[in-house]
């Protein structure tokens, strides 16, 4: 299993890449996406595996992220931080709280499995994006990282116990997610108060081709919505 491993706080913000607008990343908003260079994860379907090594330099620089916002402010209304995983970025805070000065909303995509880290984030952030990977004590499975689920599941309730706005999903990968996962985590869901979950369509990505794994069945998917509102997200 993977040791996490964080930047050291004099290291500044690694960007991988920049998305300067999207209408599908913070809900209801037309955003920047800037996508951290990091992740703890191994994901089996990853599909940013560029983003992975923490080790690599960034490709963007953050005085440019700015320079870019600043002149933007009157056509964007919010800036997402997604990967990798964001919280692996020791000076994300810092980040968050540059951005916000310009007067953005500011979202993140996690999965949460650097739950302190998590927590404090939600004290800046306006909109998480959380991922759920499958069923808590299977999440090894998927991310390959030991522990997460414990982490995964600390901080997701620690998002529902909170004010900040948020979407759930999962990305189902068929070969690891069995339709009772699925059953199982929508339980959980609707225990904890939650009324919607997403879907997202599985993409393999190997040697420059693009497989996609089906989505559950309709009957499968009657099943969860005994318990959550299910919306599909196919790419």
């Amino acid at each position: 299993m993977n040791k996490i491993n964080v930047l050291k706080q004099h290291e500044a913000l690694r960007i991988g890449a920049m998305l300067k607008f999207s209408t599908l990343d913070y809900p209801g908003k037309i955003s920047s996406v800037i996508f951290c260079q990091g992740c703890p994860n191994r994901c089996v379907y990853c599909h940013n595996p560029d983003f992975i090594d923490i080790s690599r330099p960034g490709q963007i620089s953050f005085d440019d992220v700015l320079d870019f916002l600043k002149s933007r402010t009157e056509l964007l209304d919010a800036v997402v931080f997604s990967g990798g995983e964001p919280l692996i970025q020791s000076d994300l805070v810092d980040a968050i709280l540059q951005i916000k000065q310009l007067g953005y909303l500011v979202g993140i995509h996690t999965s949460g499995v650097l739950t302190d880290r998590f927590v404090d984030i939600l004290n800046y952030v306006d909109w998480v994006g959380f991922d759920i990977k499958t069923e808590f004590d299977k999440y090894h499975k998927i991310t390959r990282l030991a522990n997460s689920g414990e982490s995964a599941k600390t901080s997701l309730l620690a998002l529902l116990n909170s004010k900040v706005d948020f979407e759930l999903r999962t990305t189902v990968d068929s070969r690891y997610i069995e339709d009772q996962d699925l059953i199982n985590i929508a339980k959980f869901l609707r225990e904890n108060g939650v009324k919607k979950w997403i879907l997202q369509e599985c993409i393999l990505r190997d040697s420059g081709i693009n497989l996609k794994v089906p989505l559950p069945s309709n009957e499968t998917i009657l099943k969860i919505s005994q318990y959550v509102s299910v919306d599909l997200r196919k790419e």
